[in-house]
């Protein structure tokens, strides 16, 4: 099929990240690419704590940064945490102006949650667990108008095109009545913002397109993946049976909402001095070993909140509405699910990937700031920062000039990925590669991967998914020790020093393949 040209830089996303990417590279012309509806779909939108800012005068950029660097242990690119926490006062200001409705006090000033692993209240809130869908709101009203902006929907990436070494551009597909052949797009240049990988698993807060397959196919194309074995889970997703999990946002913790076993009695102020606001990772093996315990964890917000959850958190008592719990007189049962993938593809200081002409930014990238254990609320300011820096570098290289609308032809459907390959393979990570790992449990993933992988060799989709996972897996087999949210049951201690990872997809697939000769 004849390739479609096109003078405008390719977004491959339509979260945070993308959205303020776009925005910033006015008055250049941009193509977004979103297989949902703008503004819906994305995990910017499922957001609920908030953005990290130093907004108090009695907090400090540096400060923030210690706290990212702490959490993070020991894998933080320092510099990068000092140099995005510096930016984050700038790009809040920034949302206001574009009419993020952040919750204020009566004197004006910001009203801050803390959270956890934060030695100070410095979440920036909208309506208490609103956050992420009013920022996405705010932003996607300024979208819709923008001159600059055309917007794809119904439309997915499956792949990378690639000339003489350079990404030239994308290939993409339609998805909203089912897959479809893909068709080559050519731009100016490709930013992927398609969000994380959380969808991978069985348990997971994520929107249900979000399973790596960005990440995936960057990967797929040669991009050097760093940090993939860090995978955040949040100790704090209601537990209902729902595929995605609800998330009772960690904001209820930073009111005094505690984690109690079946009996009623608190276990964290036993596993952690700071207790119920220790960071996630601790407090998410915590739930897990309740929950394999058989001693069903459950967050009570009944004193600490009352009937205030009910307005202040919208979106937690929606959920608890949706599976029969009254929180107002009932803890809620929660669970440790997949929730943020701290590695993606690895990024300099501008957004710029290993592979020329491409750039990344948001949940899909690694830039260093997350470590191994991301800091709460940092995940939305690393959006801002980098969708900004991304679109800076972008926008150097570019002619301004105007363009005229893309459209793509008729494409003749294909197989999507077959359910019972992508319910095998959630699991399969869940299992082997979740909370807590050793040895044989990758091993058998990685086999189970690669299985999936040949039961439906010919669909770019589930490979994109399959890579991601892959990555995930022959990393978490390498690192043979536990830090941060990387828990390894058979190495449970840390190495003296903390060094980041770094991985293309053909030495993984090498772990994977030495993995599945080795005995059981």
């Amino acid at each position: 099929m004849t390739p479609i040209d096109t003078p405008r830089v390719l977004i491959v996303g339509a979260g945070l990240a993308a959205q303020y990417a776009a925005l910033r590279l006015a008055p250049h012309p941009v193509l977004m690419i979103s297989p949902e509806p703008l503004g819906s779909g994305a995990s910017s939108a499922w957001a609920q704590g908030g953005v990290a800012a130093a907004m108090d005068p009695a907090d400090s950029a540096e400060a923030h940064a210690r706290d990212t660097v702490r959490a993070g242990a020991g894998t933080v690119d320092a510099q990068v945490a000092r140099t995005v926490t510096a930016e984050a006062r700038a790009h809040i200001l920034d949302l206001t102006g574009l009419g993020t409705p952040f919750d204020r006090t009566a004197e004006g000033g910001y009203v801050l949650s803390r959270e956890a692993a934060h030695s100070f209240a410095r979440v920036v809130r909208v309506r208490g667990d609103q956050a992420g869908a009013e920022i996405m709101q705010a932003l996607t009203v300024q979208v819709r108008a923008a001159p600059h902006v055309q917007v794809l929907e119904g439309v997915m990436a499956t792949g990378l095109v690639i000339e003489d070494g350079r990404v030239r551009g994308i290939e993409a597909a339609r998805c909203a009545q089912g897959l479809t052949q893909s068709v080559a797009l050519r731009g100016a240049a490709v930013l992927l913002a398609g969000g994380g990988s959380g969808g991978l698993y069985a348990l997971t807060t994520n929107p249900p397109r979000i399973r790596g397959q960005v990440l995936g196919m960057a990967a797929r194309a040669g991009a050097v993946i760093a940090d993939a074995e860090f995978v955040q889970f949040h100790p704090t997703a209601i537990a209902g049976g729902l595929d995605p999990a609800p998330l009772a946002t960690e904001a209820l913790r930073g009111e005094g909402a505690v984690l109690i076993d079946r009996e009623g009695a608190r276990f964290m102020p036993a596993v952690h001095p700071d207790a119920e606001l220790a960071p996630r990772d601790i407090v998410a093996r915590a739930v897990f070993a309740q929950t394999q315990a058989g001693m069903a964890p459950a967050l009570d917000t009944r004193s600490a909140l009352g009937a205030r959850l009910l307005t202040e958190f919208p979106a937690v008592a929606a959920a608890c509405q949706a599976l029969g719990i009254d929180p107002v007189t009932q803890p809620i049962p929660v669970a440790a699910a997949a929730h943020y993938h701290m590695g993606g593809i690895a990024t300099d200081e501008a957004g710029a990937s290993t592979l020329p002409g491409l750039w990344a930014c948001g949940e899909v990238a690694s830039t260093g700031l997350h470590g191994a254990n991301r800091l709460a609320s940092n995940g939305l300011l690393e959006a801002l920062v980098y969708g900004r820096r991304a679109a800076d570098a972008i926008a150097q290289g570019l002619v301004a000039g105007d363009a005229q609308p893309v459209s793509l032809p008729d494409l003749a459907p294909v197989p999507d990925p077959d359910p019972a390959l992508v319910a095998r393979l959630r699991q399969a990570m869940t299992e082997g590669a979740g909370v807590i790992r050793n040895a044989a449990g990758l091993r058998h993933t990685l086999d189970t991967i690669a299985s999936v992988e040949e039961a439906q060799p010919d669909c770019a989709a589930l490979l994109n998914m399959t890579a991601t996972a892959t990555l995930i897996a022959a990393a978490a087999l390498a690192r043979e020790e536990s830090r941060g949210a990387h828990f390894r049951a058979d190495h449970p201690e840390a190495r003296a020093t903390g060094e980041r990872s770094f991985f293309t997809l053909a030495q993984a697939l090498e772990i994977r393949a030495k993995a599945r000769k080795e005995p059981a």
